[in-house]
């Protein structure tokens, strides 16, 4: 049986114990799962306590760059993004990119060639970016820190910078920003005239289940996409990392149906 944790500033409704037992169970493991909420201060402590007691553990906001100097390496993604998600055996790995990947692909969502849009530079935006750009999508990014978005966009070649964000044909719009859940619950990053323009809307929110971004581009006919699917194949991702498995994105998508489908 594994013992697992993941930590981070507030983990207390986090879902990652949910759908970490879920997914290993499927996989045929049994495994414990801890929820560990750390300050600042009580941080190093913890990332020892971690990396000593528990056979693997996932890192989520604020802590993927802190953890990096308790690792001995890491590896793919987490090199390029420069953050960590996935520890097993002191080694750090980054999920997240290949989690939306997979979210878009199970959902039918080709970006191949396409002009999307995304909204926020922050950790998640850098992830979401590279993984466009991988597939061959025709990027387009805007943040309000400007100089957020103007590092992301010199570090992956192909990015384009948006000063502003007015009303284009965008095949899909992404919003990474944050705006529609916690304090800004009903708020959306971009009104109708935006969203208006694009075919398919994809929000990493998760909860609400439909952001005020998604129920205007569902009310205007638009494909819409929670981050949910995201959330899951992360998951799914690292529990691969932690038994040693190929991935598969037809058993990650059903493992994600089964899951949803017992949800209810």
């Amino acid at each position: 049986m594994l013992k697992l944790a993941v930590i981070g500033k507030d983990v207390s409704k986090s879902d990652s114990g949910r759908m970490h037992t879920f997914i290993l169970r499927g996989l045929g493991e049994d495994c414990t799962y801890e929820h560990i909420s750390s300050t600042a201060e009580a941080f190093d402590e913890n990332a020892k306590k971690l990396l000593s007691e528990y056979d693997a553990f996932n890192v989520t906001i604020p802590y993927k760059l802190d953890i990096i100097p308790y690792l001995k390496r890491i590896e793919g993604d987490a090199v390029a993004f420069g953050a960590v998600n996935t520890v097993k055996d002191g080694v750090g790995y980054n999920t997240d990119g290949e989690g939306f990947a997979l979210m878009l692909k199970n959902n039918g969502i080709e970006p191949a060639g396409e002009k999307v849009l995304v909204l926020g530079a922050g950790g998640a935006g850098r992830s979401v970016v590279k993984k466009l750009l991988d597939a061959g999508a025709e990027v387009y990014l805007y943040d309000l820190k400007r100089e957020s978005a103007e590092e992301v966009c010199k570090e992956f070649h192909g990015c384009n910078l948006l000063e502003k964000v007015l009303p284009a044909p965008y095949y899909m719009i992404v919003n990474v920003t944050g705006v529609g859940m916690h304090k800004t619950e009903g708020l959306s990053p971009v009104g109708e005239d935006i969203i208006g323009c694009c075919r398919v809307a994809v929000d990493l929110i998760y909860w609400p289940r439909k952001s005020e971004f998604l129920r205007i581009a569902e009310s205007l006919g638009k494909k819409i996409v929670n981050g949910e699917g995201m959330l899951f194949y992360q998951a799914y991702f690292a529990d691969c990392i932690y038994l040693g498995r190929r991935p598969s994105a037809k058993e990650a998508g059903a493992l994600f149906e089964k899951y949803m489908e017992e949800r209810q």
